[in-house]
């Protein structure tokens, strides 16, 4: 084995079992919780996401400490050693607060060109999604990839909808004019978990306004490893502006539909 090959190697073990360790701690949900609003009434965390951060980032550089980190609650330092890992610590932390399924601990390895390794763990749904760059995409350790072809009218597609109200108007009146020309749409709330549901064949294509690097990083990964585009509006990049992913037929379907 060669020292990338062992290298690569190590990032997905540490990624796994830290994800492990973090789906240990928030799976028993505790009885009172402390909120802490972020960009409005709808969007905020939970003292489980600062500690599955903390323990996320702590299990990291013990093991590799001139590694960076970013992280949605506000981990961050610079990389040393030209790796840098972004971590959700509860993505999908509504679903987590009312007990529902879906919430996940998605933690992402990246380099100068782009993520390296992927690991989404969604204790819940007894689900743990992995991916390595060029290796291909994995669920409980077998191989996965995404429907493809897959004609609009035909497809089932996940979305999710932005925390500004006024947005979530325009949304709405989207999703109203989408669903007379798709087989059904599902709404899930855990974007990781939409993603890696894409490559995995539970979804035919997703998309979704306003994700985060933390939000993308691990997931795109995965269905990207599984054979899906992820592409933001008119194929230029994922992310805060927009992110469709779908297998190459409806993926090109949904980015002429959204425009």
């Amino acid at each position: 084995m060669d020292s990338l090959a062992r290298e690569l190697l190590e990032l997905l073990e540490l990624a796994q079992s830290t994800a492990r360790k973090a789906g240990d701690l928030l799976t028993p949900r505790p009885d009172n919780f402390s909120l802490k609003q972020k960009t409005s009434a709808r969007d905020f965390a939970t003292q489980m996401d600062q500690a599955s951060e903390k323990l996320i980032v702590e299990s990291i550089l013990a093991v590799r400490p001139d590694d960076g980190i970013i992280g949605e609650e506000g981990s961050e330092r610079p990389s040393k050693s030209g790796i840098t890992w972004v971590i959700d610590p509860i993505d999908g932390t509504v679903n987590y607060f009312y007990g529902l399924p879906a919430w996940n601990i998605s933690i992402a390895a990246k380099d100068s060109e782009g993520v390296l390794v992927g690991v989404v763990n969604a204790p819940t749904i007894n689900s743990m999604w992995h991916a390595v760059r060029g290796h291909g995409a994995f669920l409980n350790d077998k191989p996965i990839s995404c429907n493809d072809p897959v004609e609009l009218h035909e497809a089932l597609i996940a979305t999710g909808f932005s925390y500004d109200q006024t947005k979530r108007g325009l949304q709405a009146k989207f999703i109203s004019e989408l669903i007379v020309e798709v087989r059904d749409i599902r709404r899930v709330g855990a974007a990781a978990v939409d993603l890696c549901g894409v490559a995995s064949g539970w979804f035919d294509g997703y998309f979704e306004k306003d994700l985060h690097e933390w939000d993308l990083a691990a997931g795109g990964l995965i269905a990207r490893e599984a054979g899906a585009l992820v592409t933001g509006r008119n194929g230029g990049p994922a992310g805060n502006e927009m992110t469709i992913c779908a297998g190459p037929a409806l993926h090109a379907a949904l980015v002429a539909r959204i425009g």
